[in-house]
């Protein structure tokens, strides 16, 4: 018997068309029930319980009561960021689903990706920081070198509070969009969250699209000028 980590289990419970559909429905970062997981893999609510057992037993969901519903979210950012990376490996190697709509360019543009910011802008951040030696790569790794942390503490994020969760401060994530990597990790999601609170951008009920205002675009370009 071969020793080490089962990847094989995770790719089985990743691979089914089903539970795919509802993995990536939850990289909106939201949590949503069985029926509306069901509706988003196209089964019926009995078959979408039997696969959230499943995914929950192998441990890539979670689950919270509140009142007589039960919701489903993904377990944690690493379930977040490896769904990322498969959708941007499946893109480079030409698996893509053909779905044409006005959203696209939106979703391409700028959307939610788990609990951070992903697309073009999200790139735009990510070679902005890295041009202006705010952050440095090393390896898989992201640093928030000493420019960056005033860079971010003018920016008004609290980046002392930030390094005190048990998540990394930073880490690429690769966008299946763009091919290229945006930003994850605690500054990934308290960057969108300040984008949020100034008003720049909010998030398009019901999808993954952000939507940024022209004001708040220019804003934008003017922080992380490339």
């Amino acid at each position: 018997m071969k020793e080490g980590p089962d990847i094989a289990l995770l790719g089985s419970l990743i691979g089914d068309p089903a539970r795919a559909n509802m993995l990536t429905a939850l990289m909106s970062g939201k949590a949503l029930t069985a029926s509306e997981l069901a509706l988003e893999a196209s089964v019926t609510v009995q078959t979408a319980s039997s696969h959230l057992k499943k995914l929950e037993a192998g441990g890539l969901l979670g689950q919270r009561k509140q009142g007589r519903h039960k919701y489903f979210t993904l377990s944690d950012d690493d379930v977040g960021s490896l769904l990322e990376t498969m959708m941007g490996l499946a893109a480079k190697k030409g698996h893509i689903r053909i779905r044409t709509g006005p959203k696209d360019p939106a979703l391409r543009k700028a959307r939610v990706c788990y609990n951070h910011l992903a697309g073009e802008m999200g790139v735009r951040i990510y070679d902005s920081l890295l041009a202006r030696n705010f952050i440095a790569a090393d390896n898989d790794t992201l640093i928030l070198t000493e420019q960056g942390h005033s860079f971010v503490a003018e920016f008004g994020i609290a980046i002392d509070t930030a390094k005190k969760t048990r998540r990394p401060l930073c880490k690429p994530c690769l966008d299946w969009s763009a091919r290229r990597s945006h930003i994850a990790g605690t500054l990934g999601t308290e960057l969108l969250d300040r984008f949020y609170q100034l008003g720049w951008a909010k998030r398009e009920e019901g999808t993954r699209t952000v939507a940024f205002t022209p004001k708040g675009e220019k804003a934008f370009a003017a922080s992380f000028p490339l």
